[in-house]
């Protein structure tokens, strides 16, 4: 869970954001039972969710860029290899690649090393998969997986990186608002964590 103390409260007005540096609004949803499914299709023929072998952590690095570079997802790019390989390893951390004829298309990583509660941690699709609807069949198997275990809550953040239609995506899928924050990080395309050409929807401040 994202701490609700510790965090400085903001106070109403501007506040500048230091060169080299991204500001994001990171939104925290929740559900605290399974939602009345959502109707979906099944996977298309050639398309399948496969466990992510136990594998080393750029493999998994290979993943999380092909999915996640156009929104500026980083996080895992600049964990150390030791924390990344301890994440992979845990029983309690199912990941997942979404696979078409042996590319990857998409990835669902859960989190269930807190007891009772499940973190959506990664959910997404390969631009060329995006707007296909294969993203609710994703999350229908992300939202059958966590409540297959004893949780009582499963819980996601989505941030204004994303995709612009990932939230109201969370809310349609039953999950509900909870807490809000700003995040400020270094750009990773300034320091060639990702490539400068990524997410030109963003700019940059270099």
């Amino acid at each position: 869970m994202l701490p609700d103390t510790g965090i400085p409260t903001l106070t109403p007005g501007y506040a500048a954001v230091p060169p080299g540096h991204l500001a994001t609004i990171v939104t925290s949803l929740e559900m605290l039972r399974p939602p009345p499914p959502r109707p979906g299709r099944p996977f298309p023929p050639g398309l399948a969710l496969e466990p992510l072998a136990r594998t080393d952590p750029e493999t998994y690095r290979t993943l999380f860029r092909e999915v996640g570079a156009d929104w500026l997802w980083f996080s895992r790019l600049t964990l150390a290899d030791g924390a990344l390989a301890a994440i992979l390893a845990d029983g309690d951390v199912e990941i997942f690649a979404l696979r078409r004829d042996g590319r990857n298309v998409g990835m669902l990583e859960l989190d269930f090393r807190r007891p009772g509660t499940c973190e959506l941690v990664f959910l997404g699709l390969t631009g060329d998969a995006v707007g296909t609807g294969i993203g609710r069949t994703l999350m229908n198997a992300a939202i059958g997986r966590a409540w297959a275990r004893p949780i009582t809550r499963f819980w996601v953040h989505t941030c204004t990186l994303d995709h612009p239609g990932a939230l109201a995506f969370y809310r349609r899928s039953g999950f509900v608002p909870f807490a809000v924050h700003v995040e400020v990080a270094p750009d990773p395309r300034l320091d060639g964590t990702l490539p400068r050409a990524c997410a030109p929807h963003v700019p940059r401040l270099d």
